[in-house]
């Protein structure tokens, strides 16, 4: 990479502005603010900001390297991802201090597991690509194999909550899946990519094999999305985003999948432990709301519902909104005006029609990003405030009189990403699980994850899944190999 390049300093580490396409760094003329939301007024950096040129480019370099990268096959590119992984370790520590800056995530968490998790997906897709056992068998006189094959370049869209960790949850099954990489970070948190652009060349990734292109979604992203080379496309962000994804990945009959936020639903039964159901519920003020998984909808069966908002008050009571470096703050700030607006506008709309918040329900102080948490129980389910992700500190408060109401209720906005149910009944707990209509369920316990295991949605939670095998059979292209038995060689 040229040392011409400009590089900022942001929380003591030189990070590149600029593309990494190619195995170097690309310059636009046009950039884009990074501010930080700990201190708007605080500009981290001019980033260049890709366009349709751009985006050509770096597919361009994709389409260059395919070959050689998907001919190394599963040992030779784990061997790269393991030491791309070895290299993240390495680096905890400034990533932590880079992405608490860009996006505002407790720094305590972003060093703790966050992070960290990165280097963990590249060794688990590594390890499950090359666990990859072919299925063989034998049929009207022939023998089959099913073997895995890289699709071709492929576009990873990640969003700005904890992009690092998302960035590599997207990119790792797509380069053990031995297809190219074309990233494009969000423009409110892009730091941490540019970052890994660098990890990646230190580890020796060939030139093209990951690039990293930054700018808008309106621009570079769409550009992007629509190239006809491209054969893969991986997005998370919101269903309005996905649609027009869907579109241009349907004009040339490109797999796409979707992750797209939630709405989920958090019971708690009467014969749950109160204490932990309340204290899980306080702690969906985690990161300011700003989690897709978050059961962010309290029903609370009617005869506990005194109990379980005295506990959860004194959890929520307990929160600290503040500087996301302190380790005695447990609730960030915003992500960006605009993000603090929308929210404002929700719960706003939300006491114009009627729904009584119980509390918060403003900002924390007149400047800065944080918002306090927020408590509202809707006039009716049909409240928008029920039936829309708000992607903040704002929860709301319903009671049910038995379990079909918890269950009809649960299922009743067109999200389905998670749900949390808490009850001390092991047959409750299988025959509610199964009911609640989720691409994740966790009884008695919250943000459990396994590599191993399916991630997606249902409705407009997202399309598709990701996570373990399901997504390196995303990443690839399957063919069924059929020999004649006879065959001689």
């Amino acid at each position: 990479m040229s040392s011409e390049h400009p590089r900022v300093p942001v929380a003591g580490t030189a990070v590149s502005v600029d593309h990494y396409i190619g195995g170097r760094r690309v310059s636009s003329a046009e950039t884009f603010e990074v501010r930080s939301p700990l201190d708007w007024s605080l500009k981290l950096a001019d980033v260049s900001a890709g366009d349709a040129a751009t985006a050509a480019t770096a597919v361009d370099a994709a389409c260059e390297a395919g070959a050689d990268w998907a001919a190394l096959g599963v040992a030779g590119r784990g061997a790269h991802l393991r030491r791309l992984a070895e290299l993240i370790d390495e680096t905890v520590g400034a990533l932590a201090e880079i992405e608490c800056l860009d996006m505002a995530m407790l720094l305590e968490s972003l060093q703790k597991r966050v992070i960290s998790r990165g280097a963990r997906n590249f060794r688990a897709y590594a390890d499950l690509a090359e666990a990859y056992s072919e299925r063989t068998w034998s049929s009207n006189g022939t023998a089959n194999r099913v073997e895995r094959m890289p699709a071709g370049p492929a576009v990873v869209i990640t969003p700005w909550n904890a992009p690092f960790m998302l960035a590599t949850w997207k990119v790792a099954p797509a380069l053990a899946a031995g297809n190219p990489v074309v990233l494009k970070p969000a423009e409110w948190a892009p730091l941490s990519a540019s970052v890994l652009a660098d990890l990646a060349d230190e580890a020796g990734l060939p030139p093209g094999v990951l690039n990293v292109v930054q700018g808008r979604g309106a621009e570079a992203g769409a550009a992007l999305v629509a190239d006809e080379r491209v054969r893969r496309i991986s997005f998370t962000g919101s269903p309005e985003t996905a649609r027009a994804i869907g579109a241009a990945a349907a004009a040339n009959i490109v797999p796409f999948t979707a992750e797209l936020g939630g709405k989920g639903p958090l019971i708690v039964f009467e014969d749950a432990d109160i204490e932990a159901a309340a204290r899980t519920a306080a702690g969906q003020y985690d990161d300011s709301g700003q989690v897709c998984l978050a059961g962010t909808r309290l029903l609370v069966a009617e005869g506990i519902l005194e109990e379980f908002l005295e506990r959860f008050d004194a959890h929520t009571d307990a929160h600290v909104l503040g500087d996301s470096r302190d380790p005695a703050t447990t609730i960030s700030p915003l992500i960006h005006p605009d993000h603090l607006a929308r929210v404002e506008g929700f719960v706003e709309r939300a006491r114009a029609r009627g729904d009584a918040v119980l509390r918060g329900g403003r900002r924390h102080r007149p400047d800065g990003l944080w918002y306090e948490p927020t408590l509202i129980r809707p006039a009716s389910n049909d409240s928008e405030i029920v039936q829309r992700e708000v992607f903040g500190p704002v929860l709301t408060l319903q009671t049910f009189a038995d379990e079909a109401e918890a269950v009809n209720l649960a299922n009743s906005t067109r999200y389905g990403l998670s749900g949390v149910v808490f009850t001390g009944s092991r047959e409750r707990a299988d025959r509610v699980g199964r009911s609640v209509r989720a691409g994740t369920v966790w009884v008695n316990c919250f943000l459990v994850r396994d590599l191993t295991a399916p991630f997606g949605g249902c409705g407009i939670s997202g399309l598709g899944r990701e996570g373990g095998d399901y997504a390196l059979d995303f990443h690839s292209d399957l063919k069924t190999l059929q020999v004649r038995q006879d065959t001689t060689a």
